[in-house]
């Protein structure tokens, strides 16, 4: 490989742009609405009006409102807006920031100051939330040392409110619930879980990532939506994204607190610099006003007239498939998703390699762990290919079923590992776990197929060889190709 050096010369636009699209065309196909998962697409007209919106403020800087009252306006609004619909009355406060991690780690960043105001006498602080809260909690308590206490969760895959309970120390500050979880698509006990927080005077966090744009249209459709938002007493804080179920240009989420107070806590401010006064509602200093004008632009550019219609389009693509996924039979929904985001699973076939004969076919789904599924976040685009999906599903579905050469491969790698497992010394055994880090790394980088690499991470005994390949493979994914 060729050491990359910084140009000695321009090039030409024409040249630029040419390696830009080749480098494209190795990147997954959404525009074909065979992704389902990081792109949400509402269509043409509305990705013109988000890019036309990002494009007209794309120089201008969030950070100082002062100079870029435009944007100002633009964020206080969206915040507005984005209360109301989430229940919220003129007490709600909040801010624009990059995506549903940057809510989440304001979340927990607000919740710790607040309580070393409000509770100096707590030294190590904790939040309680189920194993399937999304990981960018676990990434805030790293940041900002707070402990993590992760809980059990029901058959339904549901946060268990008693497991909750049992797990409150006088320390816990935060209890998290999620509308709906991502793995599985399930909105958790959220009024439980509140009523929980209030009787313990603790703050409840209530990560809507992927459902705050979604979920309340659904429910205005007739579906039944369990109770999540402002509406529930007890909720302090909400996180939306809009550019999932918002349609809105990346990365642009909302972070809203149910007081000034908790707010104030999120922010920062140091009048000591030799630069001047520098303060910051959220994690970032610059914060392009693209993404601010086009979440305003879309948002109004739709409606909520706009909004139903493209949920009424999604929820009725959700029933085509699910009707279709159970006639196939050999794959299920796992628990009864409240929305459009569906976990696939099979009690008689390996589901990786069904989702290696999906990638085969074209198709882009995220593997998950504990129990093995595939990832489906349903959105609009997805109408257009649902039919395409299910028949290649079949077709996956039937290969599977085949016994092949490959297929045997497979099985003796992951039944190795299991005895290798079993009869290695631990030490050892992370010795081959690291040995065998590039091969694992490099098949996944390389989009091979990963049924055997699955496999293989779900039988390792120490977590920590887990951790470690995974680092690997960040690292290899930043190196140069």
């Amino acid at each position: 490989m060729n050491p990359i050096s910084f140009p000695a010369r321009g090039h030409t636009r024409a040249s630029i742009f040419d390696a830009m699209r080749a480098a494209r065309a190795r990147d997954v196909k959404w525009q074909a609405g065979r992704v389902f998962s990081l792109v949400f697409d509402a269509g043409d007209d509305v990705r013109a009006v988000a890019q036309q919106a990002y494009e007209l403020f794309f120089a201008e800087n969030g950070l100082n409102p002062t100079a870029f009252p435009s944007l100002r306006k633009f964020e206080t609004e969206v915040v507005a807006m984005v209360a109301a619909l989430l229940g919220g009355d003129d007490a709600i406060v909040g801010n624009m920031t990059s995506g549903g991690t940057e809510s989440i780690l304001m979340a927990v960043k607000a919740a710790r100051d607040y309580a070393r105001k409000i509770h100096p006498e707590i030294k190590m602080p904790e939040m309680i939330l189920p194993v399937t809260a999304h990981p960018a909690f676990d990434k805030a308590a790293h940041y900002f040392d707070v402990k993590v206490t992760r809980t059990a969760i029901t058959a339904e895959f549901r946060a268990d409110v008693n497991a909750t309970r049992a797990a409150l120390t006088p320390n816990t500050i935060l209890l998290v619930g999620s509308a709906p979880q991502y793995a599985h698509g399930v909105v958790d006990p959220i009024r439980e879980l509140a009523q929980l927080a209030q009787e313990k005077n603790i703050l409840l966090h209530v990560d809507a990532c992927v459902g705050g744009m979604a979920l309340p249209f659904a429910r205005q459709l007739g579906y039944a939506i369990p109770d999540f938002d402002f509406t529930v007493p007890g909720v302090t804080s909400l996180s939306v994204d809009l550019h999932k179920y918002g349609y809105a240009a990346k990365g642009a989420s909302v972070i809203l607190y149910r007081s000034r107070a908790l707010r104030r806590a999120m922010m920062y401010v140091t009048t000591e610099w030799a630069g001047g006064i520098y303060a910051s509602p959220t994690m970032l200093g610059t914060r392009p006003g693209g993404a601010i004008a086009a979440a305003w632009a879309v948002l109004n550019y739709l409606g909520a007239d706009g909004y139903l219609n493209l949920m009424n389009v999604v929820m009725k693509t959700v029933e085509l498939l699910r009707a279709g996924i159970a006639q196939i039979g050999d794959v299920k929904i796992l628990g009864n998703p409240d929305m459009s985001v569906l976990a696939l699973a099979s009690d008689t076939l390996d589901i990786y390699q069904i989702g290696d004969e999906l990638s085969a076919r074209g198709w882009h789904l995220d593997r998950q762990s504990f129990p093995p599924s595939l990832h489906l976040t349903v959105h609009y685009a997805h109408a257009a290919s649902a039919e395409n999906f299910l028949d290649d599903l079949q077709d996956a579905v039937a290969a599977a079923k085949k016994m092949s050469a490959r297929k045997f491969f497979d099985r003796a790698l992951v039944n190795a590992a299991n005895g290798a497992a079993r009869i290695l010394p631990a030490a050892w055994l992370s010795k081959l776990t690291r040995g065998a880090s590039p091969a694992l790394t490099g098949g996944a980088a390389g989009g091979g197929r990963s049924a055997a690499m699955y496999g293989m991470l779900g039988t390792l005994p120490n977590r920590g060889d887990l951790h470690e390949l995974m680092l690997d493979l960040v690292e290899d994914f930043t190196a140069p190709q």
